[in-house]
């Protein structure tokens, strides 16, 4: 038995940056030594993004957009808020995203807030207690015996860790409803100085919410033509525990980033999605649908290039960056939102992402009477 999915939502801040804008606000964060402003622009292009939101961004004035939890650089060892300021600003803000985004997945699910048993929460940009899962108990009115997880600091593949406990919860409990919420406010972490990796991260993320409605086999919406999850796979690559971290530091979580990160994927994805799908008695050729969390254009490119993929096939993921930016683990509901509302048919559906480890966390999606075939 498996999560059968009855709703999406997603949810990204009320204000927006363009990147053109977001290279002239990078500017006063010294990620651009006097004369490199022009490298720092190339920089944001080449990520193919257009806009982001951020809970930080105050409202446009006749002066444009401005960013003032930000001050500009005044000497170079300025590292912007200390981290006890960024998570003060975490507490205040994720907690109304992350409704906003389930009670659209509630709503389009046909699902009461009074009828959820479990709540998967997911985040890996902030800490507080009484947290998130707390606030959304308290603001949807769900009962104070419902089951909550939290999920935290994965990474980008967040999501996929919370699906999995998710699908578990289901099929322990086939009468479960089971609201999955992901909430990443990852502007609260861009980085001051001109370090390569914190000028890429800075250039990529963004704010946003995604939240999922499941429920078991034997809850009565459970309906056997709609998505459910039929497998899931995770794998540690080897080699490649110094390409990617994400560590808490005084002024905010740093991220390290290498270069080999593509290289490292396109060894191993071909054979992870060939693998994940032979448990389940199909082959590459049968899926209709791919969803490619899309940690920056190079990623789209290596995966789309192992996989021999058309262009088209990951056509949601590169939408999704340009409208929105990098999310961490929310944007991959914003890539099977797409899907399930332009595609529905499109099953099965594959879906990817990759986090610190280097990790691999692939999921499929099917529907119809066939579910879940024995590992």
């Amino acid at each position: 038995m498996s999560l059968t999915i009855l709703g999406i939502g997603t949810a990204v801040p009320e204000q927006r940056i363009s990147q053109t804008d977001a290279v002239a606000l990078a500017v006063g964060f010294a990620n651009a030594e006097p004369g490199r402003e022009r490298t720092l622009a190339a920089i944001y292009r080449q990520t193919r993004i257009r806009t982001r939101g951020s809970v930080l961004l105050d409202p446009p004035d006749d002066a444009g957009v401005s960013l003032d939890f930000y001050k500009p650089a005044t000497r170079i060892d300025d590292s912007g808020p200390a981290t006890s300021v960024r998570m003060a600003r975490y507490a205040a803000e994720a907690g109304g995203l992350a409704a906003a985004a389930a009670v659209l997945a509630l709503g389009r699910a046909g699902i009461a807030a009074a009828e959820v048993t479990h709540l998967v929460t997911c985040s890996c940009t902030g800490f507080a207690n009484p947290g998130v899962d707390l606030e959304l108990v308290e603001a949807l009115g769900m009962p104070p015996t419902v089951s909550r997880t939290h999920v935290g600091f994965m990474g980008c593949h967040g999501a996929f860790n919370a699906l999995r406990v998710a699908d578990a919860f289901a099929g322990a409990d086939p009468d479960a409803v089971v609201l999955v919420v992901c909430v990443e406010l990852c502007s609260l972490h861009f980085q001051y100085g001109s370090r390569s990796d914190s000028v890429v991260a800075n250039s990529i993320f963004a704010d946003g919410a995604g939240a999922i409605v499941g429920v078991g086999s034997g809850h009565p919406a459970a309906d056997p033509a709609a998505w459910h999850v039929a497998g899931q796979a995770s794998r540690v690559l080897p080699n490649s525990a110094d390409q990617m971290g994400w560590i808490i530091g005084d002024h905010g979580f740093e991220m390290s980033l290498s270069a080999q990160v593509p290289g490292t994927i396109s060894g191993e994805i071909g054979l992870l999605v060939d693998d994940l799908l032979s448990r389940q008695g199909r082959t590459r050729d049968q899926v209709r649908s791919w969803a490619v969390h899309p940690g920056g254009p190079r990623v789209l490119a290596c995966v789309a290039e192992s996989l021999s993929l058309e262009p088209a096939a990951l056509e949601v993921s590169h939408a999704v960056l340009a409208e929105h930016g990098n999310m961490s683990s929310a944007t991959i509901l914003f890539i099977l939102e797409r899907l399930l509302e332009h595609h529905p048919s499109a099953t099965p559906c594959v879906a990817m992402a990759f986090g610190p480890g280097l990790t691999a966390e692939l999921a499929v999606f099917a529907a119809g009477a066939g579910r879940r075939t024995p590992r």
